[in-house]
């Protein structure tokens, strides 16, 4: 087993015969652009609406290289990652992230979530999602602080020597509050689009009463709380100074994130994307334990935590810029002292839109996002090949098509998605999918050439940019 870090280096629903069939008729048939999926038989699981999708959007696309781009990445998930099977009577999907066979709770909700509008049309993958969320749920209740899992509950992780409390099964155990929030915005979704209940059990209160007590142990009112982490390791950002407790933060109502949604660990513990994320996270929950459970105080607990975070993140968060007026810090730690930046992974300052934290028209969003995409940011890079934001955990120079597809995504500006069009189509190096980072100067040095999350929410832009700017994709040559 490797670990990301150590791979651095490196329409109306036809059958799928019939999809297949049709796909021939409309494929551009050229050496340059030919199909780069898994033959049929190699493929993990697959769903007759998402094959539609595919056929449906690609006629749309006028621009060979981005309709190629498309078909190669929209399944990446479901063709490569997925384990699908009945355990108990019930589903249960093991979603690997791509080069890396572990379960992250971040990135296997954002690798499902752009088929989630195609559940009622396709009984199959509506039960593949409601395996994702009965595998998180095991996930979660092993142990809230971890992030990443294995299917084999008796595995053992090559990080096993972390000074944590590791567990069989458990993968890594950094402890990022996003990894609590994407299972909950997954099933929000699922919930809103299926009306099926069933999933959300006793065992799924459960993950939300843990959620919650971690979030409060968290804010650490009048202690550190049980977690800490320390690793043995020359990465500086895959170790928590101060004994693994990170350095001291004052109680604000905040929530302590001691790792990023990159891995990398935080430099002030309250992340204020995170914590942004936690709020509407926690009011999802409330609605659904009202309207499902009629557990009243729980949802009462999860909307007055909410409501609390959110009056610290506006009292404690919001910085006079001298360039950019007020915008909001990336971590703070309680004292005063603030970290200005951004990084591509979501939760980013970038993407709180796009995770329904904040409005686009938010006038400290604005400016917030003027800085982000700017050259204030010391991780924004602008380079030979492209511009956009990265991160510490691919180093220096390298941009992140993570960032680029949530700048589109988060725009209503026609140039601005066509300019991120161009940059994703211009920068796979030629190999047909979308990378976890590449250097500014030169697309052929990348990161993973093997990572779903970004391949499938490159597949959602597409899709959302035919629902918002159809008329882009009718253009010959982004």
């Amino acid at each position: 087993m490797k670990s990301r870090r150590k791979f651095i280096q490196q329409v109306g629903i036809l059958s799928t015969a019939a999809l297949l069939n049709n796909y021939k008729a409309f494929a551009y048939q050229t050496e340059t652009f030919k199909s780069k999926r898994p033959s049929i038989a190699n493929r993990k699981f697959t769903s007759d609406a998402v094959e539609a999708t595919i056929l449906d959007i690609k006629r749309k696309i006028a621009d060979p290289e981005l309709a190629w781009l498309f078909e190669n990445c929209f399944a990446n998930t479901l063709d490569t990652t997925v384990d699908f099977e009945m355990v108990n009577g019930k589903p249960d999907t093991y979603v690997i992230t791509g080069d890396i066979d572990a379960m992250w709770l971040r990135d296997s909700s954002a690798q499902v979530w752009p088929y989630l509008p195609l559940i009622k049309k396709d009984k199959k993958l509506n039960e593949l999602i409601a395996g994702v969320i009965h595998r998180q749920k095991k996930c979660i209740l092993l142990d809230p602080y971890a992030n990443a899992f294995y299917k084999d509950p008796n595995k053992i992780s090559e990080w096993k020597n972390d000074l944590t409390k590791m567990k069989p099964g458990i993968h890594e155990r950094k402890w990022e509050i996003d990894s609590l929030c994407y299972p909950i915005r997954l099933a929000y979704k699922y919930w809103n689009i299926s009306g099926e209940t069933s999933v959300f059990d006793t065992e799924w209160v459960k993950t939300i009463e843990l959620t919650v007590q971690t979030f409060k142990e968290q804010q650490r009112k009048t202690n550190l709380g049980p977690y800490s982490f320390q690793r043995t390791t020359a990465w500086a950002t895959d170790g928590v100074a101060m004994s693994g407790y990170g350095y001291p933060v004052k109680p604000t109502g905040l929530i302590c994130s001691l790792f990023r949604p990159s891995d990398d660990a935080c430099i002030y513990s309250f992340h204020i994307p995170a914590n942004f994320f936690a709020i509407v996270s926690l009011r999802q929950a409330a609605e659904m334990l009202h309207k499902i459970h009629a557990n009243e105080p729980l949802a009462k607990e999860c909307n007055e935590l909410a409501n609390e975070v959110e009056k610290a993140i506006y009292k404690n968060a919001i910085v006079d810029h001298p360039d950019f007026g007020k915008i909001f810090a990336y971590e703070i730690n309680g004292f005063g002292s603030t970290n200005l930046m951004d990084d591509a992974n979501v939760p980013s300052l970038l993407a709180l839109p796009y995770l329904d934290a904040i409005k686009i028209t938010n006038p400290i969003y604005i400016n917030t996002r003027k800085y982000v995409l700017s050259n204030a940011n010391p991780f924004y890079f602008t380079g030979k090949v492209a511009e956009g934001t990265g991160g510490p955990h691919a180093g220096m120079n390298m941009i992140w098509p993570i960032g680029i597809i949530v700048r589109g995504l988060t725009t209503g500006n026609e140039a601005e998605i066509r300019h991120c069009l161009h940059l994703l189509k211009t920068t796979h190096a030629d190999t047909g999918f979308i990378h976890e980072s590449f250097d500014k100067d030169d697309a052929k040095v990348f990161t993973r050439k093997w990572f779903a999350w970004a391949n499938t929410l490159f597949g959602e832009f597409i899709i959302n940019t035919n629902l918002t700017h159809p008329t882009i994709l009718g253009v010959k040559n982004i």
